[in-house]
């Protein structure tokens, strides 16, 4: 049976975990554009965006458990949770980003929508690139230190000592 330690791979180094990052969040973010178009034409967009961005967001935490950081396993339920509130938190800078244009443009072009848009995803994932690296999947992680408190025996005699000096002694062991 393979222990954690002998599962882990070693940590890339920040290039070659940004390389990996963009290859495998943008390859799941490009698959998931055309699945969310599919699915739309069955549901709702609205509701074909959310499903296939939670079940998008599961796949790419777990390629980059795997591979963009080298934890050498699948993403633990905090690591999923976790990167999904950093892809909540990128969510919501584009859709900033897209509001503040409506507000300063009347009618903004299709080329001016994508450039502000595809600037504010590059922007949240250069963020989210960072907080996966040094939140989600950091390696030295301080880890929780159980304190253990032994208890000494007590050797108790019996029909000598009186009460109150059997009790001092049991006080004291405690």
């Amino acid at each position: 049976m393979e222990s954690v330690q002998s599962r882990q791979q070693a940590a890339p180094g920040a290039f070659t975990a940004f390389a990996r990052f963009v290859l495998f969040g943008g390859g799941v973010g490009l698959a998931s554009s055309f699945a969310v178009a599919a699915l739309a034409s069955w549901l709702p967009w609205a509701l074909a965006n959310a499903l296939i961005t939670a079940a998008s967001t599961l796949l790419a935490t777990d390629l980059h458990a795997r591979f963009t950081f080298g934890a050498g396993g699948r993403a633990t339920w905090r690591q999923h949770a976790q990167s999904a509130g950093s892809a909540a938190a990128a969510y919501a800078v584009t859709c900033v980003a897209m509001l503040a244009l409506q507000l300063l443009v009347s009618t903004p072009g299709a080329v001016l929508e994508q450039v502000v848009y595809l600037s504010a995803s590059a922007l949240a994932g250069v963020g989210r690139f960072a907080v996966l690296r040094l939140v989600v999947f950091a390696r030295n992680r301080s880890q929780v230190t159980v304190t253990v408190r032994t208890v000494r025996p007590v050797r108790v005699t019996v029909g000598r000592a009186s009460a109150p000096a059997a009790l001092a002694v049991l006080l004291r062991a405690a």
